[in-house]
């Protein structure tokens, strides 16, 4: 019998016959996995089993293609920021944003830690300026990962690593001040945090840094095909600029 126990962050739930669920979360060591949960539509467990949420999570199957049997118990909820508009829209697109991309069964403990990294920042941060580029970053390394890593670290123009200034949207490379003469109205900004350089980064920078990350999502990883999940990060990063405006 396959089995897992550990540590998951829970990024998707639906409803599976009269009363079970299927629960997709991300742990450290095993990726993305998924499982049933009987009884995962009750009220006793409902409230664990909420997107976001730091469970204790075990699975069990008799083989590796069978659905998992799963039970939950909960070790954080993150149900009280979820009737704050913003942080509960930034917890919809971080975890659907995983379960969505992420294979199964595949670790990424890089991923598991900046995705819970973010999910804290949300918890404690007075405002929006303090987790939104903890997003940015999220999502840039989320592209990495997935075999589509943007180049930050030297012009592809001059191959020079000086005064790098913009982005390419064909591809994906940083582009010097000089190598970016006469087509800077082509170029995306690249602001200095997503090359480490700036642990607090003005609202405009990190908004900045979102369209790029949002830009390399949409035609890399979810190739334009799930607009209901692009519809979540537009309403996203729509307030968060009228938040800060």
């Amino acid at each position: 019998m396959a089995s897992l126990t550990a540590n998951a962050i829970v990024c998707a739930v639906r409803a599976h016959g009269e009363h079970g669920a299927i629960v997709r979360a991300l742990t450290h060591e095993a990726g993305l996995v998924a499982g049933y949960v009987r009884g995962g539509r009750s009220t006793r467990l409902r409230p664990i089993l909420m997107p976001g949420n730091l469970i204790a999570l075990e699975l069990r199957a008799r083989t590796e293609e069978q659905l998992a049997r799963a039970t939950a118990e909960l070790l954080e909820s993150r149900a009280p920021l979820l009737a704050e508009p913003l942080p509960a829209a930034a917890i919809d697109w971080v975890t659907s944003l995983a379960a969505a991309t992420l294979p199964e069964s595949q670790p990424y403990p890089a991923l598991y830690s900046a995705l819970s990294a973010v999910l804290d920042a949300i918890g404690v941060a007075a405002s929006a300026r303090q987790w939104a580029a903890a997003l940015a970053r999220y999502e840039l390394l989320l592209l990495a990962e997935l075999g589509f890593g943007l180049n930050l670290e030297e012009c592809v123009a001059t191959g020079t690593s000086a005064d790098l200034a913009f982005v390419s949207p064909k591809s994906g490379g940083a582009v010097s001040v000089g190598g970016a003469a006469g087509y800077e109205e082509r170029l995306f900004r690249l602001p200095p945090f997503l090359r480490g350089q700036d642990a607090g980064p003005p609202m405009g920078d990190v908004l900045d840094g979102l369209i790029i990350t949002g830009y390399f999502l949409d035609r890399d990883v979810l190739d334009g095909r799930n607009r209901d999940l692009l519809t979540v990060r537009e309403r996203l990063v729509g307030r968060l600029g009228r938040a800060v405006a």
